[in-house]
């Protein structure tokens, strides 16, 4: 797989491998440890964090399978996000769960995740969920103070709107470098409110959170997941029986806006499949037939 260039200086793979689960996966260090080198084998080598994951416990988990093989570091890109305060038994302080963009509690977060994580330096810092309360200069001043102390090479955000994302830009002399959102045959959302046409128009390559909608494509629940699967299947027939998730992770890369997977699994069967969703070749009638199965009626 080729690299995607997020900066002049900087790339990553086509697609991440997220461990916002890593906790359920029920893996030792060793094991762990396996799991990272077999994906970085097959040209994964972005992985995907946040300060909050498995209330607080995801990074160091990884940075502990990390320390085993330390030589790994220096051909992987890592990726955290921060600004989620979770009511937890780790800050017994708290009373409600709140988003914090804080100089200090950046600065905080970054240093922990640096810690927990062995590593000197994030390759991507993401501002994990825009804010009612946010001071564009205050979150500028923390960003600058870590680009320029080596401890944050890039910033991008996630879950922003293109107003949010326009209002800290306006702040900040470095290019944001991607919005990672949720993107699926399921969630359309960013499809119809402008932001993949945002970001196609900047030419900033989105990350998609949650491709396969949680399994909802493959054991639906709902109405609406019951005609995505049946479009699938249907498309499917049509390439020959193709696995149903190499099918969403191929009308997603196939978009032209560039987007890049985020695979949250532990099974490398399953991320192999991801990988392999790149050989398929999907008609745009077929990718419009998942769109409108999703969409629950016709294009006007």
């Amino acid at each position: 797989m080729n690299k995607i260039q997020l900066a002049p200086d900087f790339s990553i793979s086509p697609i991440v491998h997220g461990f916002w689960r890593l906790r359920d996966w029920n893996l030792n260090k060793q094991e762990l440890l396996s799991l990272i080198e077999q994906t970085s084998e097959l040209g994964i080598s972005t992985f995907d964090h946040a300060d909050i994951y498995g209330n607080y416990s995801c990074e160091a988990m990884f940075g502990e399978a990390l320390e085993l093989k330390k030589g790994l570091r220096k051909n992987m890109q890592l990726i955290t996000k921060c600004g989620i305060k979770l009511v937890s038994d780790k800050f017994p302080q708290r009373k409600v769960k709140i988003y914090d963009y804080s100089a200090k509690h950046i600065l905080f977060s970054v240093h922990q995740s640096l810690r927990n994580l062995k590593t000197d330096y994030i390759d991507i810092l993401l501002l994990h969920r825009p804010s009612p309360f946010f001071e564009p200069e205050e979150v500028a001043k923390a960003l600058t103070e870590l680009k320029s102390s080596g401890k944050v090479r890039h910033f991008g955000v996630s879950n922003f709107l293109p107003g949010q994302f326009d209002l800290l830009q306006s702040c900040l002399d470095e290019k944001l470098v991607t919005n990672q959102i949720e993107l699926s045959p399921y969630c359309l959302e960013h499809f119809q409110n402008g932001n993949l046409d945002f970001l196609q128009r900047h030419k900033i390559r989105p990350m998609s959170w949650s491709p396969i909608a949680g399994g909802e494509l493959f054991t639906p629940s709902t109405e609406k997941g019951k005609r995505v699967y049946a479009a699938l299947k249907e498309v499917s027939a049509e390439t020959g029986l193709a696995p149903l998730d190499q099918i969403a992770y191929n009308w997603l890369l196939m978009h032209p806006s560039g987007i890049i997977p985020v695979v949250g699994s532990g099974k490398i069967e399953r991320i192999k499949s991801a990988v392999t969703s790149f050989n398929l070749d999907l008609s745009l009638e077929q990718w419009f037939k998942i769109y409108i199965a999703a969409q629950g009626e016709e294009l006007p």
